[in-house]
């Protein structure tokens, strides 16, 4: 395999469970993760959903540190419009310095929630959320202890200096992400189940290969697998992608009408909302390597990050653990046994 597999889990919780329920899910599920010989576990930020149980990836990332022994945890990522980068590097300096050499920084331009939880977010401080590359800067600098002297915080430090940093990861969807991350020599993480245009993706990795030849391309999608085709497109079922889109000209996927419905009243501006078809790679697992490998060979990816977007745990679970590097040549027609897992 010429190429890294991780996964990214938004703690979902499912029709009849509760949110303590959806955690230890995401426990045991970076457990098996790191059995299964993934490279990373990463945790998302939502905002006041009460079918996302992930809203402090920060806290979960400390637990699961602690419940693992060797894989990459990390966030994907912390929402850094809402938060000071000075708190968000001493909070992953302190998960550094806990657990050396484990630890992973995704940062996410996404507001992460509704604009309600945005304002309630930002509430009492004078942040707007436009200085986004400012701050991804700021932040990287107090990563690298290397606070330039002319800057108005010169000599700050973000304790503890832990002595092996976290690595820092940009997550967008847009070629001006991917230059924003070769500019600034970070891994870009271009994320596919949000923007599906392969055209806008070719973009990005173009760009980013071309401004950071040695930097990190990773691809996150929405993948399923299961033991037959048929049985993993009854699971993929009716899915949409829906995005509402503000006259000021910015786009934000929801997962619902409804909830898209509500994000574009309490923007409080013109919006239109579209729908599309999800973009899921489902089959078999030896069909979703082969469309794993075309893709690594086409845009030269050196790892995927996977989403599984099941809402039933054991089938989640099956789909993860078929296409994981230690099961990857065993094998995969029969199903397996929840019970076991």
């Amino acid at each position: 395999m010429s190429y890294k597999l991780s996964i990214l889990d938004q703690s979902p919780i499912f029709p009849g469970s509760t949110a303590s329920q959806a955690l230890q899910s995401t426990v045991l599920l970076a457990q098996k993760a790191e059995e299964w010989g993934y490279s990373r576990f990463w945790v998302s930020e939502h905002h006041h959903t009460d079918q996302l149980a992930g809203s402090s990836p920060e806290v979960l990332i400390s637990y699961l540190l602690a419940r693992t022994n060797k894989i990459q945890v990390g966030s994907g990522g912390v929402m850094l419009q809402h938060y000071s980068p000075y708190k968000v590097a001493e909070n992953f300096h302190v998960l550094s310095a806990l657990a050396p050499g484990r630890v992973d920084l995704g940062i996410g331009k996404a507001p992460g929630g509704l604009p309600l939880s945005t304002k309630a977010l930002q509430y009492g401080t004078v942040n707007d959320g436009k200085d986004f590359s400012e701050r991804l800067s700021f932040l990287l600098e107090l990563i690298r202890n290397s606070v330039d002297n002319s800057h108005p915080l010169a000599g700050i430090q973000a304790t503890p200096i832990p002595q092996e940093k976290p690595e820092v990861f940009l997550l967008g969807a847009s070629a001006k992400s991917a230059q924003l991350a070769a500019n600034l020599g970070i891994s870009f993480v271009f994320a596919k189940f949000i923007n599906s245009d392969d055209r806008v993706l070719e973009e990005a990795a173009h760009v980013y290969r071309t401004n950071f030849p040695s930097g990190r391309f990773i691809l996150s999608l929405a993948v399923i697998a299961a033991p037959t085709q048929a049985e993993a497109e009854q699971l993929v079922g009716d899915r949409k992608i829906i995005k509402v889109h503000l006259q000021s000209g910015r786009s934000v996927t929801l997962p619902s009408l409804e909830k898209a419905e509500e994000f574009g009243k309490q923007a409080g501006e013109p919006y239109e909302i579209s729908e599309q078809e999800a973009d899921i790679i489902s089959g078999t697992p030896m069909y979703v390597k082969e469309v794993l490998e075309q893709l690594q060979k086409t845009y030269q990816v050196d790892e995927f990050i996977l989403h599984t977007p099941i809402e039933t745990e054991a089938e989640r679970f099956q789909s993860f653990k078929l296409l994981s590097p230690l099961y990857s040549n065993r094998d995969t027609r029969n199903k397996i046994n929840y019970e076991a897992i």
